[in-house]
């Protein structure tokens, strides 16, 4: 298989170990060892000292199953299938698309969503925001991008890099032009679950539609993506029974400690999630001040859920001179737009770490030092 170069991934590769201040996180500050085992109940802290290093069922761990089939309505343990959550967007791209199929995908977004399908030999067609009043995504863009080809719809909501979303209804209506054309949903649902109100959570597509499947995990909402635990979700028996036999050439099966800490994880899922938004909530009221002040170098619309945010730089100056810039005299990373392959002058920024407001401030200094 020939595929380009992860752009982001690569990006990240570069800076995320060197540079002093990551401005451009997508995941909440992650949880230590010593901060989940305390919040372990009895039963998953006696799972983890008598744990046996060998290998694991490669659906995933029995008990990690029925503790991720409660955070859907109509998924059963038997309906879900662990993996690293990389290994899943790749898994599925692959047992779903054939060379000449056509996919419509919501853009900007991680380069996985889209790239695989290139390199199966598909075309692909990019579902792109407004931008009035903030991010949004118009369902009626979408209806023009679909044709009779078309096989698979790939969405990401929260949405990566911009912090749209859908409302419900919004959602229900996709899944409805998703019947009608026949089509696969593929739902990137990493960031579900950081939604700023409860009432905006939306459901797993794999909960709504036959043809849906899911991707969720442990790397940004439950702030553990050092378990490399994420699963899939799907009713359509056919597709996942191949998706577990894909399996057997990627990992096999997971972790045995990442597994027993995941379980701890979404037993104690309510103080996680609170914990999280909390953090998320007191640095988001930070940026719009920061973004006000600043208002002459930057367009900033308020993200609408998720830990992230798109601004633009209204500066002459193209933003991928700007990031690295910033980060080669300030020690400040931020993600350029180009590693999305978006036109927009644009960078994103994450606000879900505890040292937010460190790295806000040496930026700060930076505009101050360079832009007067």
């Amino acid at each position: 298989m020939k595929i380009k170069p992860f752009k982001l991934e690569r990006y990240f590769a570069k800076y995320e170990f060197s540079a002093p201040y990551l401005l451009s996180c997508s995941d909440c500050e992650p949880l230590t060892l010593k901060e989940l085992l305390a919040m372990a109940d009895p039963a998953s802290l006696k799972l983890w000292t008598e744990l046996s290093l060998g290998y694991t069922e490669s659906p995933g761990h029995p008990l990690l199953r029925t503790e991720i089939a409660k955070l859907y309505t109509n998924i059963s343990p038997t309906e879900i299938l662990t993996c690293v959550p990389e290994e899943g967007v790749f898994m599925a791209m692959h047992n779903i698309l054939a060379k000449g199929d056509h996919i419509v995908t919501t853009f900007p977004g991680y380069q996985s969503l889209y790239e695989i399908a290139y390199s199966v030999g598909c075309t692909v067609s990019k579902w792109q925001p407004r931008c009035d009043k903030g991010w949004n995504f118009d369902l009626a863009d979408l209806k023009d991008l679909i044709t009779k080809r078309t096989k698979l719809l790939v969405i990401n909501f929260p949405h990566n890099p911009t912090g749209a979303t859908l409302s419900k209804d919004q959602l229900e209506d996709l899944i409805k032009i998703a019947k009608k054309n026949n089509i696969f949903i593929f739902s990137d649902e990493m960031y579900r679950g950081l939604e700023y109100e409860e009432s905006q959570q939306l459901a797993s597509v794999s909960d709504l539609y036959e043809n849906g499947i899911s991707l969720f995990g442990m790397s940004k909402t439950f702030a553990l993506a050092g378990l490399r635990i994420g699963w899939l979700t799907t009713k359509n028996k056919k597709l996942f029974k191949t998706l577990a036999a894909f399996k057997d050439y990627t990992t096999i099966c997971s972790s045995a400690p990442s597994e027993i800490l995941a379980i701890m994880a979404l037993r104690a899922k309510d103080h996680i999630i609170k914990r999280n938004l909390s953090i998320m909530q007191i640095n988001l009221n930070i940026l719009g001040k920061f973004f006000q002040k600043y208002r002459d170098f930057f367009v900033w619309h308020k993200p609408k859920a998720g830990p992230i945010t798109f601004p633009e730089l209204k500066l002459k100056q193209n933003e991928a001179d700007f990031c690295l810039d910033l980060v080669q005299e300030k020690g400040v990373m931020l993600l350029p737009a180009k590693v999305y392959d978006y036109q927009g002058n644009n960078f994103r920024i994450g606000f879900a770490r505890q040292d937010m407001p460190a790295a806000l401030q040496k930026f700060e200094e930076y505009l101050k030092s360079r832009l007067g």
